[in-house]
């Protein structure tokens, strides 16, 4: 990569990790819309546990991965909220950055390319050139000037 888009792609990293770090914490408490349909036709009360009626949430297990370190938008282990929120973004963006490089860092071209001739266009004939330019000078051309 040059050296002109090192700003640009460092810059783009830090608005992701301070929109993950700080706003993402300022989104709504019930972010998932998928959650929410499934609740449908269920009362649930405050802590969004289901009290009554009845909804397709109510067949719902864990996931596999629900006691894994970054499960449900935080850290787990890590008490305050806003840090463990903040800090769940904070990683999935850096993951997410070096996985990025990482298979663009693989794609990359290794060497300079050679341009192709455009399409319907030959590329220009030089073998009727001689090595030394006396000798094209010598040779009597056909055709009129």
């Amino acid at each position: 990569m040059s050296k002109r888009h090192w700003p640009f792609v460092l810059g783009g990293l830090l608005v992701a990790l301070l929109l993950a770090g700080v706003v993402s914490n300022y989104a709504s408490s019930h972010p998932d819309g998928l959650d929410s349909s499934l609740l449908k036709g269920c009362t649930v009360n405050a802590d969004d546990e289901i009290t009554g009626g009845s909804c397709p949430a109510q067949q719902a297990k864990d996931h596999e991965l629900a006691d894994s370190p970054l499960a449900d938008y935080g850290v787990r282990g890590i008490g305050n909220d806003f840090l463990s929120t903040g800090l769940s973004g904070v990683l999935g963006v850096l993951l997410t950055f070096a996985l990025g490089g990482g298979l663009f860092w693989l794609a990359r071209r290794r060497g300079p390319a050679t341009p192709a001739a455009p399409a319907g266009l030959a590329a220009p004939d030089t073998t009727t050139a001689s090595a030394d330019p006396a000798d094209d000078a010598a040779t009597p051309s056909t055709g009129t000037r």
